[in-house]
């Protein structure tokens, strides 16, 4: 929508004939809104703009800029970009040059066909059957493509809080076993569940510890952007921690040595991780992982937080998978109750 638009301040498209006019109308279908700062305060006002494109004076005996191109003098459209997102920045050269390629594909088409280089002929062409179409439709409701960030920050979060659930969660219970802390428990007057109870809530705390801290470091040093669906991103990640906190208790109860829970933690980990999307958008694998993806842990969060975060998605998308964690959380809950050893 036009509200939607990256305003770019263009300057010397005045006075450069119809082929600056071809550009700006390229670079409005590029979702730019094309400003063309006023005299006498044009150079404080271009300055003044993030985006901005410069369009060169041409040499004599050139008047303009379209007698020059038309010419076959070399022309160079100068684009730079004040501070955003380097991403973003990217971005925006990508949708420029695009414009002017189209401008010249536009004009060497017209010129193959023997027809005299004016705007009546790219008109002409515009309205001209394309042999050749492109169906594009969009993601998801953003209009900015995400940053590296978007991926990296909620990757890096899931993969860890399950190695270090896995790992030292995991193996703190093996060691309180090991040195009989656990046969104590078993003389005081508390039931078994109100046990595995505890333990899980003492690994739920410091999944949630872990969870509340990148999300800070998220925005504080790499201004990440959490979507608007913030409260759904949380119960994502609380969904997450549940998930892996009953996942601990498990592991700790299937293994007897500090040694074997940490190969098989850092392992299960490093295997979930890499087929569930931490370590890169799914959406760039094969479409057998992709699919992997949706029967894995990793998977489900990766997919819901992609959802919220990097498509700009509402929150019930994200219902289903916080409804799927929450449930692996309570039938995990009720293994680890069931394989609970006081030794």
């Amino acid at each position: 929508s036009p509200s939607q638009r990256e305003r770019l301040a263009l300057r010397g498209a005045d006075n450069a004939g119809f082929l600056a006019d071809e550009l700006v109308r390229r670079l409005e279908a590029q979702n730019f809104e094309v400003v063309r700062p006023a005299t006498p305060l044009a150079d404080d006002a271009f300055a003044a703009f993030t985006r901005r494109l410069t369009i060169p004076a041409p040499a004599p005996p050139h008047r303009t800029f379209t007698e020059a191109v038309l010419a076959g003098q070399a022309q160079a459209i100068a684009f730079d970009r004040n501070g955003g997102d380097p991403m973003a920045g990217s971005y925006d050269q990508v949708r420029v040059a695009r414009a002017v390629y189209q401008v010249v594909a536009d004009l060497a088409v017209i010129r193959l066909n023997g027809q005299a280089v004016s705007p009546d002929a790219f008109a002409q062409l515009a309205a001209t059957p394309r042999s050749l179409t492109l169906d594009v439709s969009s993601a998801g409701r953003l209009i900015v493509p995400p940053s590296g960030f978007a991926q990296a920050v909620p990757g890096t979060l899931v993969m860890f809080t399950m190695l270090v659930l896995l790992t030292s969660g995991a193996i703190s219970l093996v060691v309180e076993r090991e040195q009989g802390l656990l046969r104590r428990l078993a003389s005081a007057p508390i039931s078994p569940a109100s046990i595995v109870l505890g333990k899980w809530t003492g690994r739920m705390l410091l999944a949630l510890v872990q969870v509340a801290f990148a999300m800070v470091v998220g925005v504080v040093l790499f201004r990440m952007d959490w979507g608007r669906s913030l409260p759904m991103v949380g119960l994502v990640l609380f969904s997450w921690a549940a998930f892996t906190a009953s996942l601990a208790i498990v592991l700790a109860n299937v293994t007897r040595t500090q040694a074997q829970t940490a190969g098989i933690g850092v392992f299960a980990t490093q295997i979930l991780a890499a087929l569930g999307g931490c370590w890169w958008p799914i959406e760039i694998t094969p479409s057998w992982m992709q699919t992997l993806s949706l029967f894995l842990p990793t998977g489900w969060a990766m997919d819901a937080m992609h959802k919220l975060v990097n498509f700009g998605y509402d929150a019930p998308v994200a219902v289903p998978h916080v409804a799927a964690m929450l449930a692996g959380a309570l039938v995990l809950g009720w293994i680890g109750a069931r394989a609970f050893k006081y030794q």
